[in-house]
């Protein structure tokens, strides 16, 4: 079995062959798994990297049939079953699951991603975390009021889970957490703006619990326009049409695109560059292939699977367990998508809930949200972290992680 990508489809996949007779080689470009519904946090320097991150291979320390490469694929060979990785190595399987996710979709503008850095690795994390930081610090040597007040400006792009989470959060430190720590400029006045394009935030929720969201951001100082589309990104902020909207900072939350990796199969992909499955998730053609998460389109009880963390872990279970049956003779099961619910925070002590039938908001969905997080984190060490440094968070404003790096030193680990 040769895995690629060990995101939440990657890992569930390697841990269903556990104990099984059957050899696992698990490939990533980067060394450890990472929790991303948590990375907003870390970019807004409310936890630490290490504490929504763990290592591969100590996750499989005791599960002896996988062995981890640290390597990137480049190319699929479906008709001669071998995966080619960044070295130029050919590597042979007798089933694949391929699990490398989604990037940044910036719309056909990629010459946007050096003045607005989307949210999907640690390093995409620290480089916003330090952005964010060093917008206050180079604010209070600035002479200039008008450039004081661009500093100050936030922009995020992006109204979807992501995008409220960083909005709030980017509110909550200009309010709270940097509050008398400055002497040159207040920052509470710092402004953060919200952008989406379509009419309303968390277009996916109900309207109901959009529209608390939404008076949620505008309670913490939040503006938010939706209906409003991005034109133009340069370094002195947003085009809005023909309108420019200052900024000193812009962060990118408003699409994502799948991994450039499926490009190399020479198989239908969708507008958004994913892999049209079988229903069970093997790709049509190629019975010793399968692809999921955020790679995969598929539809389960005639709706599209969406691309959340629940949806590629239950993948990979079925993919793994697929190819298990097939090894013995058996047919396949389709996949069938279970849907748990969908959760976001919108600042302290708020947020919106929607779990089956259920809906609910405010504090009650805010600790329903912290309690799922810390659950599903990997690692006892990690829940402890996390829990630690919300509760001393949640009683101080403090922020744990403020530390960053400057000048070329900048982009090392933290």
């Amino acid at each position: 079995m040769v895995i690629l990508g060990c995101g939440f489809g990657g890992l569930a996949a390697a841990k269903t062959f556990a104990g099984e007779d059957v050899r696992v080689t698990l490939i990533d470009r980067e060394n450890h798994h990472l929790f991303q519904p948590l990375l907003y946090q870390v970019a807004t320097a409310g936890l630490a990297s290490v504490a929504i991150a763990a290592p591969i291979r100590h996750i499989f320390r005791r599960q002896r049939n996988v062995t981890t490469l640290l390597a990137e694929a480049r190319a699929v060979d479906l008709a001669g079953k071998r995966v080619v990785l960044d070295d130029g190595a050919a590597l042979a399987y007798d089933y694949l699951i391929v699990a490398t996710g989604a990037t940044h979709s910036y719309f056909g503008h990629d010459e946007w991603a050096r003045f607005a850095p989307g949210l999907k690795t640690l390093d995409d994390a620290m480089e916003i975390r330090r952005q964010i930081l060093l917008a206050y610090e180079r604010a209070e040597r600035a002479t200039d009021p008008a450039a004081q007040r661009r500093l100050l400006d936030f922009v995020v792009v992006g109204g979807g889970a992501t995008g409220v989470e960083l909005a709030g959060t980017l509110a909550e430190i200009a309010r709270h957490t940097l509050r008398d720590e400055f002497r040159r400029i207040d920052s509470r006045t710092a402004h953060v703006t919200l952008i989406e394009a379509t009419r309303r935030v968390l277009p996916t929720y109900p309207e109901e619990l959009s529209e608390k969201a939404r008076r949620q951001l505008e309670r913490l100082g939040v503006e938010v326009r939706t209906e409003t589309r991005v034109t133009r990104i340069d370094d002195d902020g947003v085009w809005l049409g023909d309108q420019r909207l200052a900024a000193g900072t812009v962060v990118w939350a408003a699409g994502i695109a799948a991994s450039p990796l499926a490009r190399t199969l020479g198989v239908p992909l969708d507008r958004a560059g994913r892999v049209a499955v079988g229903p069970d998730l093997s790709v049509p053609d190629h019975p010793h292939a399968f692809v999921i998460g955020d790679l995969a389109t598929v539809a389960s009880g005639g709706k599209p699977v969406p691309g959340i963390a629940p949806a590629a872990k239950q993948m990979g279970r079925r993919a793994a367990r697929n190819i298990l049956a097939r090894i013995a003779g058996r047919p396949g099961r389709a996949f069938r998508y279970i849907d748990y619910g969908s959760l976001a925070t919108i600042g302290r002590n708020s947020g919106i809930a929607v779990i089956g039938p259920f809906r609910f908001w405010g504090l009650p969905a805010w600790l329903f949200w912290l309690f799922v997080h810390i659950f599903f984190l990997i690692g006892f060490r990690n829940r402890l972290m996390v829990f630690a440094d919300w509760a001393w968070s949640y009683l101080t404003f403090a922020r744990v992680a403020r530390i960053v790096m400057t000048g070329e030193s900048h982009k090392a680990s933290e």
